[in-house]
């Protein structure tokens, strides 16, 4: 019934699933095999369900007696009803024409009347059940073995036999195992009635325990198995009185190993008998077992151990151990428990399509291990190319055809039994295609790469489709000749290729390929037929491989020839190698044979053959291993002593000879002794090879005597060890009386144990034994410890602290103890004192080793002068980064004066200190040591990428990103790669090369409406980086326009408007009214300026002494060459700056390596920053203008900050390094204006270099060729030459300042409060910033003017004020020229 409803349930859950699968619709043919009821079918398409098909009772093993009859029950369950056969020994029975056999309706086979004889047993054997569906196939059931017991013979009988009443008695009766079950026993001619005191074992045996009167008598045993009883002999048993003699404890039946199934009983016999009455207890694995407390234990009569439904648990050694107070004696049997094989994982229903892989999942347990084979349709599956046992135990199938279908069974057997579990495989039909164009057949397929067990098929798509973006493809292949095919899917859609693996070489086989939509499966492609490459044919495993031992130093191998390989067998290698190294040797051999010599003796070595043929090495044979022979040791035996114990007897002790000279195993030694006056009388002792003393007795007194001893093997004696010499007493030790007490005690408390020590008795002829220790809390009586007799000290432990105790000491000998002596002691209390702190290490030093590696070492000052450290003392090394603040300190342990920091930051200043460790004191932290660590190249691309168009020049873009987060060193310079194909190889890319750190770079001349892709690399000093993502960016339409995308920069919240009438990259051009009203403004401050500073060169005039007249004369003296160089035309007007001495520019992050050139140089300033001027001006300064050219800073120092002659509040970035175009011609004195001269009285110099600068000028954009002069400035006085602003021409200009092509940005230089703002797109270190504000010039406050007035009035001599007052005439014509304008 709980099998029909089993079926049921299956039936209901298929059903379920396939009523899914309608909603669901179809798979792709290329899909995985379904399981379990999950068909992938079509609407359309017609419905297969699993059919359930099993067996409700199967055969099971039977034991049967000649002439009985016997049934094989066996039923199966399908719809509809199978036909049900037999085989027997695998053989189909012919059931129509047997008259004894017959099948029953349920598919039970009857057999009658059992036939049985020595030479003719028809029915024994193994039988199985067959059931059979015609549409469905075939199941078969597992196979039961038929036994039929055998004519009834005594393999031993009976034998008189006598017990002693309470004892145990046994009679025999073995018969053939298959009648064991038939056999019973009669006392005198009765049948004997069984109990707990008298019953039969399993082998027919009958134990009677404690015996009475009423057990005498005549037994005799029957077997009764069918035909008539056969009778044993009969025997008497008698049973004498008790009596007080004793007897020997034997075993009249002892436990043998036995094997049972689990489930089984098992009875482990164990009769023991002997006077007194022995008592039995069983022991398992040396553990008692408690029969008591058990309901699986049972001790049965005579105490034989039965165990009840075995388990794998019970399996083990179990010990019968009988005792009767005189002595005991044992014996031991193993049981092995066996199991039934059982599924773990059985196999599962599975659909499927033609073509296609499958596995049968079949997981089986059972002890012993069981195998495992596979039946199709009830015929054996021969494993082939096709079908295949996996996984020790799954079945595959390849390349499915429509006859594979039907029942497949998993059938696991071991010696214990057999079962078996199947599964159906259905084969659906491939649906038909919906309604919709199928894809034609997939072109050019062609094999791109073929191996010797693998081959790569290429295709284009169908000519249908020449996208194929959606098409799956799935390759079918087989080998020539063969008509089963299998198939290989593509792994996703668009995919044009496929590796066929698993291949055989040098075989043919046949590619189709189909291509499939989404309406299904299109045509096929021609067949393609490909030859996999013969594969090289190497020599196979020597077969026989043998080695002998023919020498304790030499051994023999031999071998033949591989029965499989390629080509001639040129030679052989020989390897071996003794065990337990890894040093593997090898020689060279052309025959079949060699001997090996000069090997270690009664050594194990491994030897292995691999053969040569012209292809080279070929499979190595397993390693087979032999032991050299034995010899006699080369070595005496080790550590000689000897020990006199009285005056007749001498102990000796040695220890065996070396491992390595021993030569074989130790089967003995000889000890060799004589007196030392007669050397020729020599007495010899042999003991075993286990015993490492011996006692040598009947001495002469007070003689002396030689020893000496050798080891032995099988093969004889080894060399003796030296002699060694020892006398005897005079006279023996008196033991007729107690030792006298020990001549003294002493005792050392410590916190929870005391060290006793002490000496021995003064009287040295009293014999003693040992020593008896004695103690407790107030009373010495509570413990006592003995010691041997040549102990002198021994520490007590485990005592409680702060505790009194008293000690007492005895000696002892065989007559009794002596008398003690007393002692006591107070352990000490459990307090720790503070331990004083240890000196701190000195002279802590980080040596930088590598980007991540820093040695740190140090001295110890409480070491002596070596350094050696000899106690258990350790050092603590920390260390920890600043960056970020919140670091927490790492620590590490060492022992000696140094330690490897590893696992740091590149380029990351770390501090590091040690502090020392001894016991429970430690010193303080030691002083800190630093050591910036090596740098790396970046292991992170530049972040936060952006691209922008520029304002104006739709051909232009601006590319923004910032330093990479891993920068792991100083950035110099950045790559940029731009490319309109993101796919394209790198090293097709479009590179612009950024030197310094710059964040910002534009890229010119590009084409409109065209995407770009650009990625950037930073590199530093030890290479570059890895690349960012691609960003996308396409250029707009036209000019003006921005690209598609893209975003104007933020401005911030301070931006204003440009005044300047210049164009800017993010503004307009100005109106002609605001730009006149600008120089309005400008023209009107000159002018107060003017007349305040002439005011004050007047006063300060007058206040002139001669000696500073001296002074000036002197300067003027040297200086004469180098000031106003040429003509009065080449004299720069003076500009409005007031106390250069005071203007202090010091870079904020100075380069460790500083241009030569930017020292001496003036700071260079970007042409966006200057004010065109007229024409006139401009030919002035162009003749004057210094030779240094380049793309310059964007970056204006403020001229207000210059004036009032303080340090400016805000940092702008400088360039450390020169622009990318280098510098045609070095500047120097001889080509500089006169107001480029330097002063010799004048002791301050400014360290970071020239901080003056100068207004510039370019006409023409077409001029960006040619770099803009500055003037290198020494001021020689407070009061400089002044300069006019340029003031721009009439109408909109025509320069458009751009940005450079490769900005460097390394030093932060001055900022300046903000006037009136002219932007500059310009990048910060590390974050993108708004336009920099530059300032314009305003009057000094009265208060600067006054103070620096004061601190120059005695500098000017009255006929350079002349030439000041000539220029600043100069000056006013101007500005009312301008004015007039």
């Amino acid at each position: 019934m709980a099998a029909e409803r089993g079926a049921r349930r299956l039936l209901s859950t298929s059903s379920f699933w396939l009523y899914c699968l309608l909603l669901l619709g179809r798979r792709t043919p290329g899909a995985a095999a379904a399981r379990s009821g999950s068909a992938p079918q079509s609407p359309g398409a017609s419905i297969r369900t699993f059919t359930p098909f099993y067996f409700l009772v199967e055969p099971v093993d039977t034991l049967s007696v000649r002439g009985s009859s016997v049934i094989l029950n066996c039923s199966a369950y399908s719809e509809p009803s199978p036909k049900i056969e037999w085989k027997k020994d695998g053989t189909f029975l012919n059931l129509a024409s047997d008259d004894r056999r017959q099948l029953l309706p349920d598919g039970s086979l009857f057999i009658s009347n059992v036939v049985h004889s020595k030479h003719n047993k028809p029915d024994e054997g193994y039988y199985q059940c067959v059931a059979t569906v015609e549409s469905l196939g075939t199941i078969v059931s597992r196979t039961a073995k038929l036994t039929v017991a055998g004519l009834p013979r005594f393999t031993s009988q009976p034998e008189p036999s006598s017990v002693y009443a309470g004892n145990s008695a046994i009679l025999n009766c073995e018969v053939n195992a298959d009648l064991v079950p038939f056999v019973r026993w009669e006392q005198n001619r009765h049948p004997l009635l069984l109990d707990d005191r008298v019953i039969k074992l399993p082998s027919g045996m009958l134990v009677i325990s404690n015996a009475t009167e009423g057990d005498g008598g005549l037994y005799r045993c029957i077997v009764e198995s069918g035909g008539p009883p056969k009778y044993s002999d009969e025997v008497e048993l008698k049973v004498l009185p008790d009596t007080e003699v004793t007897s020997d404890l034997v075993f009249l039946k002892q436990p043998s190993p036995l094997v049972r199934v689990i489930g089984q009983d098992v009875v482990l016999p164990c009769v023991a008998s002997g006077l007194p009455t022995p008592t039995i207890k069983w022991m398992k694995n040396e553990e008692a077992l408690d029969t008591e407390s058990s309901e699986r234990l049972v001790l049965l009569a005579g105490s034989s151990l039965e165990i009840s439904d075995v388990t794998e648990d019970d399996a083990g050694t179990y010990f019968c151990i009988a005792d009767n107070g005189n002595e005991t004696i044992e014996a031991q049997a193993e049981l092995t428990v066996q199991a039934q094989p059982e599924f773990l994982k059985q196999p599962t229903n599975i659909y499927a399509h033609e073509s296609m892989d499958i596995v049968f999942e079949c997981e089986v347990t059972g002890k012993p291990t069981p195998t495992v084979k596979w039946v199709k349709n009830g015929d054996m599956v021969i494993p082939s190319d096709y079908f295949k046992i996996v996984k020790e135990h799954n079945l595959q199938v390849l390349g499915l055809v429509k006859s594979d279908e039907g029942f497949y069974q998993c059938i696991a057997e071991n010696d214990v039994g057999n079962a078996q579990a199947g599964a159906q495989l259905i084969i659906l039909e491939h649906a038909p295609a919906t309604t919709g164009p199928l894809p034609s057949a997939p072109r050019d397929v062609v094999a791109s790469l073929v191996s010797t067990r693998f081959i790569k098929l290429t295709w284009r798509t169908p000519a249908s489709d020449p996208h194929g973006d959606n098409l799956t493809y799935s390759v079918f292949y087989t080998k020539e000749g063969i008509a089963r095919e299998r198939v290989e899917n593509t792994s996703r859609p668009g995919e044009m290729q496929v590796t066929i693996q698993n291949l055989m070489p040098a075989t043919v086989y046949v590619f189709r390929v189909m291509a499939q939509n989404k309406h299904g499966s299109g045509e096929s492609s021609a067949p393609l037929r490909v030859e996999t490459q013969p594969e090289v044919q190497l020599p196979g495993p020597a077969p026989n491989i043998r080695a002998y031992a023919t020498s304790p130093t030499s051994i023999t191998v031999t071998w033949e020839t591989p029965v499989s390989g390629n080509g001639e067998i040129q030679n052989y290698k020989l390897y071996y190698m003794e065990k337990g190294t890894d040093k593997e040797q090898d020689v060279d051999v052309s025959s079949h044979s060699f001997t090996i010599n000069g090997l270690k003796k009664y050594t194990e070595y491994s030897f292995r053959v691999v053969a040569y043929n012209k292809h080279g090495p070929g499979v190595s044979t397993q390693d087979v291993a032999v032991r050299t022979l034995s010899d006699v040791p080369s070595a005496a035996p080790q550590n000689l002593s000897l020990e006199v114990r009285n005056s007749k007897s001498i102990m000796i002790h040695w220890q065996p000879p070396a491992p390595a000279t021993q030569n074989g195993q130790i089967t003995g030694y000889k000890i060799r002794y004589r007196k030392a006056s007669r050397k020729s009388d020599v007495t010899e002792t042999l003991v075993s090879g286990t015993q490492l003393s011996q006692l040598i007795e009947g001495l002469d007194r007070g003689t002396e005597y030689n020893f000496r001893v050798a080891a032995l093997t099988i093969n004889g004696t080894g060399p003796a060890t030296d002699w060694l010499s020892a006398e005897t007493f005079e006279s023996d030790l008196d033991e007729t009386r107690v030792p006298e007490v020990p001549s003294s005690l002493h005792v050392r408390p410590l916190v929870t144990s005391i060290v006793v020590s002490w000496t021995p008795p003064e009287n040295q002829n009293i014999v003693v034994r040992g020593y008896a220790i004695g103690y407790g809390i107030g009373s010495p009586h509570a413990q006592t410890i003995k010691v041997d007799y040549k102990q002198r000290y021994y520490t007590i432990e485990n005592l409680d602290p702060s505790s009194h105790y008293v000690i007492t000491l005895k000696a002892f000998n065989n007559v009794g103890e002596g008398i003690p002596l007393y002692e006591s002691a107070v352990t000490r209390p459990h307090t720790v004192p503070d331990p004083t702190p240890m000196m701190p290490p000195v002279g802590v030093q980080a040596s930088i080793l590598s980007h991540d590696t820093i040695r740190i070492t140090w001295a110890d000052n409480s070491l002596p002068k070596h350094q050696k450290i000899t106690d258990s003392r350790y050092y603590t090394v920390r260390w920890k980064t600043n960056i970020p603040a919140n670091t927490k300190y790492k620590n590490a342990n060492a022992t000696t004066l140094s330690y490897l920091v590893t696992g740091l930051k590149p380029n990351t200043l770390y501090e590091f200190s040690v502090m020392v460790t001894k016991g429970r004191r430690s010193s303080t932290w030691s002083m800190t040591a630093h050591g910036t660590t090596f740098e790396l190249v970046p292991t992170s691309p530049p972040k936060d990428v952006t691209v922008v168009s520029k304002e104006g020049k739709p051909k232009t873009i601006i590319v923004n990103w910032q330093p990479p987060s891993e920068a792991n060193g100083k950035i110099t310079g950045y790559i940029i790669y731009y490319s309109t194909d993101v796919n394209a190889e790198i090293h097709d890319w479009v590179i612009e090369p950024v030197v310094g750190n710059r964040l910002t770079h534009q890229i010119q001349e590009l084409t409109l409406d065209t995407p770009y892709y650009f990625k950037i690399q930073a590199r530093n000093s030890k290479g570059m980086g890895p690349m960012s993502e691609a960003v996308q960016f396409r250029t707009p339409k036209a000019s003006g326009s921005g690209g598609k995308g893209s975003r104007l920069p933020d401005l911030g919240s301070d931006y204003k408007p440009p005044m300047s009438g210049s164009n800017s990259p993010h503004g307009s051009p100005t109106s002609p009214l605001d730009s006149n009203m600008l120089l309005v403004i400008i023209v009107s401050v000159g002018v107060i300026t003017i007349v305040v500073v002439v005011i004050i060169a007047v006063f300060c005039t007058r206040r002139t002494t001669s000696h500073q007249k001296k002074k000036r004369a002197a300067c003027k003296s040297v200086n004469g060459s180098h000031k106003y160089k040429g003509n009065s035309k080449d004299v720069k007007p003076p500009d409005l700056w007031i106390h250069h001495e005071r203007l202090e520019l010091k870079p904020i992050d100075k380069s460790p390596d500083p241009n030569p050139i930017m020292t001496d140089t003036p700071i260079p300033r970007n042409s966006q920053d200057i004010t065109p001027v007229d024409n006139s001006m401009d030919s002035n300064i162009h003749q004057r203008r210094n030779s240094y050219r380049g793309h310059e800073s964007e970056d204006s120092m403020s001229t207000l900050a210059g004036r009032r002659g303080m340090r400016p509040k805000m940092m702008m970035p400088f360039d450390s390094q020169p622009p990318q175009q280098s510098v045609r011609n070095t500047p120097s004195t001889d080509t500089m204006p006169a107001s480029s001269s330097q002063t010799c009285c004048t002791d301050h110099q400014d360290p970071e270099g020239a901080t003056s600068s100068s207004y510039l000028a370019s006409s023409q954009e077409e001029d960006s060729g040619q770099s803009l002069p500055t003037a290198h400035v020494r001021p020689s006085h407070p009061l400089k030459s002044f300069a006019v602003p340029a003031v721009p021409p009439p109408g909109p200009p025509t320069y458009d300042p751009a940005l450079p092509s490769t900005p460097l940005l390394s030093q932060q230089a001055l900022n300046h409060h903000i006037h009136s703002v002219k932007t500059a797109s310009i990048g910060t270190l590390g974050r993108s910033r708004p336009p920099m504000p530059v300032v314009v010039p305003s009057a000094p406050e009265v208060q600067e003017t006054t103070r620096m007035l004061e601190d120059s009035e005695s500098s000017y001599e009255p006929d350079e004020l002349t030439k000041e007052m000539a220029h600043l005439e100069g000056l006013m014509k101007d500005l009312n020229a301008i004015t007039t304008a």
